[in-house]
């Protein structure tokens, strides 16, 4: 890409990017904002018009400011969101639905005889007849990046992808990255974190404000990124470290799971203490889901029960609990109702009739208008831009006041300065005294708020760590050098 200049309604979204990517190279792209970041992405697939620049693909120009192809660029894009069609074998989404297959009678053992030589290239077994939506996160991602290669794309963009595969296995997926990047494929690894990065780019890439600021080769990462890309996250971990107290010996139980048993889960206990933050690593995304879906009541336990104060409690319909769902600003914020009644919901757990008194209502409006800002209680919802939505969703909680505060991969997809703001008002609800648990699959970020960690896999608790023994825990994650 050179020059590129792509606006969208009157913005620059992209403004003068210069971004080379090579054969064989595996390029690491670090946001330290998002502006900009879905129209790369979108540009790199789709040949949109271009305002200024030229961008270039094996070779061969396919965009520029003069004049625009039709046709779509044959580069993939893997993230967190599956491209795989549902309820198809493996063979099937990568062979029978790529572009060309012209077969009009589908051979099934012929297929797996080709998927074969694959798999063995690799060193991994997935069968070619199961169904992609029984697989775990790693063999769908594995699936997706196979079906990329199969159909020729020369580049493969994989964006945030540890939000979906745990420490423990992404590293099998750096192997193939590099088996096929030897092979001449090129990869464009976005991550927020420079510590992934590090472990498999070999350059990497700073994007800002719909610009490349800077690009640095691997050995530059360290001493001339982490510094200034990190700072401001680094000093406040520090100082919340320095701060917090620690959770005293006898611990006061907020909230047990006693033999908890789902479609994945089997048997499986633990303990929330008041007030602290506990981390709850999920090792398997399978395990994650059947967690949430009982704790939102889209499924009952097939055995066991959430417990408080030695009563069996229905989470999603508890007072004392208040959940936030995975990026709470599309899926927590309801554009049919008011931004005050919007704030209301979680108060309408304790305050029975609230929805009628139109005096609580306005009182709670004068009262957070000095928080929020009193512009927000007459916009539409839908207007609100996405840090207003975040705090609407993190402020009807501490209006609810629960002692228990689940929350589901909190920095996913965020930026820096989101992730800065998230944050923040996670350790608010430290501070009130609620406790704080994160449920998460990668554990950068969280690690920083935590005083426990406790490991999951489909057998039970793996492991479980208190935040003086973080030091020692095997895994790679930001921030650990602090406790060490």
């Amino acid at each position: 890409m050179e020059r590129v200049t792509y606006p969208d309604k009157g913005s620059k979204r992209l403004e003068d990017l210069n971004l080379q990517i090579y054969q064989g190279e595996i390029m690491g792209l670090v946001p330290i904002n998002a502006h900009g970041l879905q129209e790369l992405l979108q540009l790199m697939q789709t040949n949109m018009p271009l305002y200024d620049g030229y961008i270039y693909y094996c070779g061969e120009r396919v965009n520029s400011w003069k004049s625009t192809r039709r046709s779509a660029n044959r580069i993939g894009i893997i993230d967190a969101h599956s491209r795989l069609v549902e309820h198809m074998t493996v063979s099937d989404n990568i062979f029978v639905l790529r572009q060309g297959f012209r077969q009009s009678i589908i051979k099934g053992k012929l297929l797996q005889r080709q998927l074969s030589p694959f798999m063995r290239d690799i060193e991994m077994e997935i069968s070619a007849d199961a169904y992609v939506d029984k697989l775990p996160a790693l063999e769908r991602v594995v699936v997706e990046l196979l079906r990329a290669v199969v159909a020729g794309y020369r580049l493969i963009v994989l964006n945030e992808i540890s939000t979906v595969i745990n420490g423990d296995e992404i590293a099998k997926l750096y192997e193939i990255m590099h088996h096929y990047a030897g092979q001449g494929f090129s990869f464009l690894y976005i991550s927020l974190h420079l510590e992934e990065i590090m472990e498999v780019c070999d350059r990497v890439a700073l994007f800002s404000n719909g610009r490349i600021q800077k690009v640095a080769q691997r050995a530059e990462m360290t001493s001339e990124i982490v510094e200034s890309y990190s700072f401001e996250f680094d000093k406040m971990i520090r100082n919340h470290l320095g701060t917090r107290n620690i959770v005293q010996q006898k611990k006061k139980t907020a909230l047990s799971l006693s033999h908890i048993t789902g479609d994945v889960l089997v048997d499986f206990s633990m303990e929330v203490y008041e007030g602290e933050c506990l981390v709850v690593q999920n090792l398997d995304e399978q395990v994650q889901r059947d967690i949430l879906h009982m704790l939102c009541g889209e499924k009952k336990p097939k055995g066991g029960e959430f417990r408080m104060d030695g009563q069996a409690i229905s989470p999603a319909a508890c007072k004392e609990f208040a959940l936030v769902l995975a990026d709470p600003a599309k899926t927590m914020v309801f554009p049919g109702m008011s931004y005050l009644d919007n704030l209301c919901m979680g108060l309408s757990r304790r305050v029975l009739g609230i929805w009628q008194n139109g005096h609580m209502k306005n009182s709670v409006k004068r009262e957070y208008a000095k928080i929020l800002g009193k512009e927000v209680f007459s916009m539409p919802v839908e207007a609100l831009g996405e840090r207003q939505k975040c705090q609407l969703v993190y402020t009807r909680v501490l209006l609810q006041k629960p002692r228990v505060v689940v929350c589901v991969q909190p920095f996913k997809g965020a930026d820096l300065p989101h992730r800065v703001f998230i944050w923040q008002m996670m350790e608010t609800l430290l501070d009130r005294g609620m406790a704080v648990v994160i449920l998460t699959i990668n554990l950068a970020d969280s690690m920083s708020l935590a005083d426990r960690l406790i490991r999951v896999g489909k057998e039970g608790i793996l492991q479980e760590v208190n935040r003086e023994e973080f030091g020692s825990v095997s895994i790679n994650a930001p921030w650990l050098d602090l406790y060490r």
